[in-house]
């Protein structure tokens, strides 16, 4: 059962599934990154600097007002954290449209690749115009010498 599973475990997709999802999380946290750090302040100002992490709707807790997601969290207020659903969901199209822009460019390379004209193999006898191999000193039809 140890051997089975050794095998199983070292066949070349699994290897290179657990690859995909190693650089698959690291490339969420730069993503992750770029949205909180880099997107969110600017599209934030823009709305008035509005901080979408620290929009919430208080269901249950207090009847007090609360200045931040935070202290309605330490007041053990029951908050509805919209705010963060919503930069969740930017988060997402982002890292969707990201893997998007990036197999449209490994389909683009494939398909050039595929398309790529294959190397000649024959060559065309001077005398009878017959093919014959690209490496051949003398025309199998006609005997003739080809340079």
């Amino acid at each position: 059962m140890l051997k089975e599973f050794k095998d199983f475990a070292m066949r070349g997709n699994v290897v290179d599934m657990a690859v995909g999802i190693i650089i698959g999380g690291a490339f969420g946290g730069i993503v992750a990154s770029l949205v909180k750090d880099v997107l969110m302040p600017p599209i934030g100002l823009l709305l008035g600097n509005v901080d979408f992490s620290n929009l919430y709707l208080v269901l249950k807790g207090g009847g007090a007002e609360f200045a931040s997601l935070e202290e309605a969290t330490k007041a053990g207020a029951v908050t509805l954290n919209y705010g963060i659903f919503i930069n969740m969901v930017i988060n997402f199209l982002i890292v969707a449209f990201a893997v998007f822009l990036l197999i449209k460019n490994i389909n683009r390379l494939k398909r050039q690749e595929a398309t790529a004209p294959a190397a000649p193999t024959t060559k065309e006898c001077p005398h009878c115009l017959s093919a014959i191999p690209i490496k051949a000193k003398r025309c199998a039809f006609c005997t003739s010498a080809v340079e």
